[in-house]
Parts: structure tokens; sequence; C-alpha cells
């Protein structure tokens, strides 16, 4: 196990707990009910308490109904009115293997048209897959299908809208689900006996009737945030961890633009996943910076005196338009730096495990990718375009559906240098391939070979330079990479990416 004090992952209770009803048609999909109640005798708490509903494959087949919709749903234990999947904030967790079909039935119940992304899953970018080129107009159904290789890697992914222009508005109205592979890293020993928790970060902007409040023009260029943080849609949940034993949380940032430096109170988080999947073994962690659409697998030991931990958000200043210190605020009173920290969650200890459950020495080998054959420069700023006002620009050029702007070849491997000559932070995210980052402003290597990890979204802060290493391995067709601030890829910071046998 190695340890680090800091990682940018680039490297309430009262809220009601119930089963949602889901949209017309059959699934052969497991639904399963999470439950805090367990026998008193039980070895490890394993259930989870966060996330009531999990529909997971069967006899190789995910085949559920999936409805976006615009309604009441409980969000910090209160009814708000907020964009949902089958009347919840997040969706259902779906669960699949390595190997898996996956069909959904998707029903877009919305006043706008809309579409749904796999954010991270290495699936074809064409068809019935995640073709985030695919427009469902209101009122009508579409099935995505698609198989999910059977070389995958285990780990944490999500679902959210990508049709162009109205990303970030879907995203902070409450469109947002977990996706999880499971597979060689959950059959760990000690990651198999760790109780599970799924932290799904959100930011809402509430006004007195309980609905999202739209944000200004200052607040899109900036990046639209919100005053409420629900995690898992409540608010300071309570988490327990046997003391003894272990606990697995696994992080998801899935809002728009707010980033998450996290900490939890005298305990060091071992992280044991990134974006991609596992990493070769434990690192240890006194934070762990989230930017939009990165995910974290951590393991939190119960080897502290029994009492109350605060899951922290401490403050962070990713720039603004006019100068630095204006983001973490919320959208309404103004955008003022923020200087306390949040808290996020509150851990407790449960009943001791007869014996203490170790951390794993080893979990599974990253590849090494060989040298690229070709170094690719992107360079991200902001400018003006008549009839818009600010605009977010790749290369001087702002996202246009008709150009392609990168072509590459399957089964090539590329070195692509990120440069930021902004005043804001841009997490990139790249879609269906991962990639490990190489370099940070010319420091090579960027982490020791021991600490490699996949990746599909990287922090390139303002005046920073990133190097990442990208294998484009199994699908032709074209996607696209971008600013995970979703309101800069709406606003122009986005190219398409064209992969070609």
């Amino acid at each position: 196990m190695k340890r680090r004090q800091f990682l940018t992952v680039s490297a309430s209770s009262a809220s009601a707990i119930f089963l949602t009803r889901c949209a017309s048609g059959q699934s052969n999909a497991r639904v399963e009910r999470a439950s805090c109640l367990l026998p008193r005798d039980a070895l490890v708490e394993r259930a989870s308490c966060l996330l009531p509903q999990t529909w997971s494959s069967k006899d190789g087949l995910l085949d559920v109904s999936l409805g976006a919709n615009y309604g009441p749903v409980s969000l910090a234990g209160q009814e708000t009115n907020l964009l949902n999947y089958n009347g919840r904030v997040p969706g259902p967790l779906l669960e699949a293997r390595p190997g898996d079909t996956v069909r959904i039935r998707f029903s877009n119940n919305l006043s706008q048209p809309t579409n749904l992304h796999y954010h991270g899953l290495h699936i074809p970018p064409t068809g019935t897959a995640d073709n985030v080129f695919l427009k469902v107009p209101p009122g009508e159904t579409w099935t995505y299908e698609f198989s999910i290789p059977k070389n995958h890697p285990a780990g944490t992914f999500w679902y959210h809208p990508h049709l162009h222009g109205l990303v970030a508005e879907q995203v902070f109205g409450g469109l947002a689900g977990l996706f999880v592979v499971r597979g060689e890293l959950d059959e760990i020993p000690e990651i198999r006996s760790a109780k599970e928790e799924f932290l799904v970060l959100q930011d809402f902007e509430l006004g007195s009737d309980r609905r999202i409040i739209s944000p200004n023009h200052m607040e899109r260029m900036t990046g639209r945030e919100g005053s409420l943080i629900a995690v898992t849609g409540r608010v300071n949940p309570s988490l327990s961890v046997p003391a003894g034993g272990l606990l697995r949380l696994r992080l998801l940032n899935a809002s728009p633009s707010r980033f998450y430096r996290l900490s939890l109170e005298e305990h060091p988080f071992y992280l044991i996943a990134t974006d991609g999947g596992a990493v070769a073994e434990p690192l240890e962690l006194q934070e762990i910076l989230l930017t939009p659409g990165e995910r974290a697998d951590v393991l939190v030991r119960g080897d502290r005196e029994p009492g109350q931990y605060r899951l922290l958000n401490l403050p962070y200043d990713r720039g603004g338009m006019m100068g630095g210190g204006m983001m973490g605020g919320g959208m309404m009173g103004g955008r003022r730096g923020r200087s306390s920290s949040q808290t996020l969650a509150t851990l407790s200890y449960g009943d001791r495990l007869p014996a203490p459950l170790p951390l794993p020495e080893k979990l599974l080998p990253v590849e090494e990718l060989p040298e690229p054959k070709m170094v690719r420069r992107f360079v991200f700023n902001h400018g003006m375009a008549p009839g818009m006002g600010m605009v977010f620009l790749i290369n001087r050029q702002m996202f246009d559906h008709r150009r392609v702007d990168t072509s590459v070849e399957l089964n090539s491997v590329e070195d692509w240098e990120l440069t930021n000559n902004g005043v804001m932070d841009h997490p990139f995210h790249l879609h269906l391939n991962h990639f490990q980052v190489i370099s940070r402003t010319g420091i090579l290597p960027v982490t020791p070979k021991s600490d490699r990890s996949w990746k599909d979204t990287v922090l390139v802060k303002t005046g920073e330079v990133v190097r990442i290493r990208v294998p484009f391995r199994d699908f032709v067709g074209k996607t696209v990479y971008h600013c995970h601030i979703l309101d800069h890829e709406d606003l122009g910071m986005m190219g398409i990416l064209e992969i070609q046998s």
C-alpha cells in the first residue's frame, strides 16, 4: 500500500426510502430493496443504506424500462419537483457483468428532447449503444441495446443525458444514475467482505416552491452550482462502518460544475479504483478531489475510537471570469469564494467484528501502454461569438456537429497534450476509451509506474499542461471529447472524434 497526501482523481436520514415504480413494460432484471436491517449476528453489514433499488442482470441479460420524467420526488426528506428517472433522484442503480447484454427501453416523458450517455462504459459509440448524437423527442421511446465486452473492467460508471445544448440543464435538474459493472475487483476477499455504500454527489438550487431555479448568464459562464448538496438524495446522511471492519465508498460527482474536495475526519481513504477500474494496490490518501463526472472507489478502515466523523467538502477555488475565489457559494445571492468546509455525511461505528478485516495487499495489474504513434495538442480557452456572447473553445473552435475535429486509427495509441489557457479549471472527458495520465506541466512521470490508473476524466487546471495516453480499441465510429463543466460543453467546449479502421 502506498501513501499520498492528496489526489486529484484525474488521479436527513429522514429522507424516504422507497421502491420506485417502473415505467411500463416488463423487465427480467432482479430488483433488490437495500436494507439497513441485518441479523445481529451478521459478520459484516454489507447492504447499502443509501440506494434502495438496484436492477441487476439475470442470466446474462439486464432488461429494464427507464423513463425520464418531471415531477415530485423525495429530496432531502421533502417533496421536490425535479427531472428524474423512474420517479427518483438519483435514478435506479443498474448493475451488470462483463459479457452481459443490456437492453433499456427508454421513454422520454419530458417537454424537451433528451438521450442517454453511458459515461465510462467501453461500448460502441454508434447505433443503439452509447450514441450521443441520438435525439429522443418528447413523448417517444427508444430501445438501447448493447453488450458489455467480456474483458470489460469492473468499475463505477454512470448514465446521464448528453444532448448538446441541454446537458447542463437536464443534469442540474436531477437526471443521473449509477451503472456498476461487477467483476474481478469485487471478488477480492477483503473487498467482498467490506460494507458497500454508493455516494452520488449532486447539487441543486431550489426556489421557495421547491423547483429548480434557472441560472443567469454569468452563472452559465462560470458553471452553475446549487446551494443544496445531496448525497444520494439526502442531506448529511448517516454512514456506518463495523468496528474493525472495512467500508467501501463508491463516489460519483454527478454535479454539472461543482468540484468536491473530500476529506474524512481522522480517517484516510484507501483508493482501490478510479474512473476506468482498479489500481494495482491500495493507495492511502488524506484528500480526494472529484471534478464533475469523476469517480473514486475507496476503502475506509474502522480502526478509530467509536464516535462520529464528518465527511467534509473542503474549500476549492476553480477560478472565475473576474479572477479567483468566485466558486463554491451556490448560485443565488452572488458568487463568493467558499472559505468554510461543508459536511456531506456523518460516519459512525457499528458492532465490533470478531477479528479485524485487513486491507488487500494487491488489487489488479494496470497495463503499461506502449509509446504513442502520434502526439496531438488541444488548447482550451474562451472567446466571444456574435449573437451568443461568451463561448468556450478547443483549438480556437466551438463545437460544430457537422465537423469532425479529430480522426484516429483503430488499434493505435496516441498522446494528447491538453493545455488550459483560460481563467477557469477545465475537467476534460473522453468518451469510449479510457486513458492514462502521463505528465502534468512537463513533470514526467506524473506518478510512479506502480500508481498508474485508468481515467476517462482528468482535471486541467488554469495554466496547466496535461499529457494523456489513449489506446483506441475495439470500436469505430464518431464520439466526442469535452469539458465536463457541462455549461462549458453546452457553450462550445466539445469536439467530435472519429475512430476509423
